[in-house]
């Protein structure tokens, strides 16, 4: 969600690194970097761990209660926002039978809100078939757990058939694992073009909103 189709202005980058930071270990930019669009708990305590801290559960759930905090409170100061021109890219994919799914390192009391602010539901007469949050799966990216659920969620039985499109390297990472045959990297996020290289993906792209324009995702003629 953060940074592949929502532009919340750095806010979840800002809010890992203080909660983190928080518990007294310093962060990283490049440790910040390798976490993101992970599971938070699952960050938080690899960012502790990695900053010399002893890690233990309390200490997690402290962190990312503070995160949630200070995640929300910036959302207040400056609202996230889609970015340009992906509603419209979601709406044409759905217009040619082509499910969606949103899928997010976010647990479900800090997406919902997010979700509800933009006016973007799996509701009837919503803008998306389904929404899988870090609290419904065993691990997080990138292991593929959410990409399978969201496949359940949505009715989807053969993975080849599956497009992934995120901003992180465990975005990417995910997809592969996964087994999805189109996996793409976005550049929407703070990653830069030569981050994606190494990777396994089919295409790297400027935005999800490009997506609509891939001949993967066009009706068979």
């Amino acid at each position: 969600m953060a940074g592949t189709t929502i532009d919340e202005h750095g806010a979840v980058y800002a809010a890992l690194r203080e909660a983190a930071e928080r518990t007294g270990v310093a962060v990283a930019p490049s440790d910040l970097q390798t976490w993101m669009g992970t599971d938070k708990r699952e960050a938080i305590a690899a960012l502790v761990g990695i900053g010399g801290g002893t890690v233990t559960p309390e200490l997690v759930e402290e962190g990312y209660a503070a995160f949630r905090s200070i995640l929300q409170e910036r959302y207040r100061t400056k609202a996230p926002e889609a970015l340009p021109g992906v509603e419209q890219a979601l709406a044409e994919l759905r217009a040619r039978g082509i499910k969606v799914a949103l899928t997010t390192g976010f647990s479900d009391d800090v997406a919902g809100p997010l979700l509800t602010s933009l006016g973007w539901s799996t509701e009837e007469g919503g803008n998306l078939d389904a929404v899988v949050t870090s609290d419904e799966v065993r691990r997080g990216r990138p292991a593929p757990y959410m990409i399978h659920r969201a496949m359940e969620k949505t009715g989807v039985t053969d993975v080849t058939k599956v497009l992934t499109a995120g901003d992180t390297v465990v975005d990417v990472l995910a997809g592969r694992n996964a087994g999805a045959g189109v996996v793409i990297g976005v550049l929407t996020g703070e990653l830069p073009h030569e981050a994606f290289q190494d990777l396994p993906y089919s295409h790297v792209l400027g935005s999800v909103a490009e997506v609509p324009e891939l001949p993967e995702t066009r009706p068979a003629r």
